[in-house]
This record gives structure tokens, sequence and C-alpha cells, in this order.
């Protein structure tokens, strides 16, 4: 199986009540986008839209081939390590490590490491992947 070929990754806060201020107190960082409910944020294209609800997000940079395990590290590497606020924020709002997969063939793969899933779990936050075919079908003999 060939390697998935680029993989986008980012860690996400969302809620109504989210101060992205409060957020990047908490964590020692500042998002890559915030904004409160009701709040304007502007899109990769540079579109502003107003946010259905709060919204906090780090991105790291998109890696080719595919390296979750770098990614996750890059994202954790600048932020706090206190374990309790990472639960505290991860109950209050929905955390996640977001995840990009985009294949340039039908049959790509990607694994993480033990690290890399503790890392991920003792944070409490779930991890979310999309992943985008390079073929709409596999063709069929």
């Amino acid at each position: 199986m060939a390697e998935v070929h680029e993989s986008a990754a980012s860690l996400r806060f969302h809620g109504d009540d989210i101060d992205p201020e409060e957020i990047s107190r908490i964590l020692g960082c500042q998002p890559t986008s915030g904004a409160k409910k009701g709040g304007l944020w502007t899109t990769p294209n540079g579109t502003q839209v107003v946010a259905r609800t709060g919204r906090w997000l780090l991105k790291t940079p998109q890696e080719s081939p595919g390296d979750l395990d770098k990614q996750v590290a890059a994202l954790f590497a600048d932020l706090r390590d206190d374990l309790d606020a990472w639960k505290a924020l991860a109950g209050r709002f929905r955390g996640n490590i977001f995840v990009g997969l985009f294949l340039s063939t039908y049959n790509e793969g990607i694994g993480l490491s033990p690290n890399t899933l503790s890392a991920i779990g003792l944070r409490g936050l779930e991890l979310q992947l999309d992943i985008y075919s390079g073929r709409d079908d596999p063709e069929i003999d």
C-alpha cells in the first residue's frame, strides 16, 4: 500500500461560549483563526464569515507524503502540557484533531504511533478524519 499523498492537521475547539482569548491563555498560544459566536472570521480564500458558533483553530503546514505523527507533534509542541486544563477545555467545548487525508490513488494508507494516539487521548480530544480520494471509484475487474 502506498503512503497517503498529503495530510493536513489542525487542533480545533468549537462551542457557543468560546472566547478565543481564554483558550489562548490556557494553552499558551494564539490560534491560526478564532472567533466568538456571531463574530467574523476569515476563510483561507479571504472570505469573511459570521461564526455560527465560537471557534479556536490551530493549523500545521500540510505534509507530502502525509505525516500525521509529525503534524500532531507540531500542534502540541508550543502548547502547555497541563492535562487537567486540556481535559477541562475538552469537557466544555468540542475539541478535536481534525485531519484531511488527500489520496492520489484509491488505495493509500497512513498510521499513527502509540505516542501520538496517547497524546490525543490524554487531552480528551477526538480524532476526526476527512479522506479525499484521488479517484471516484476503483476499477473493478
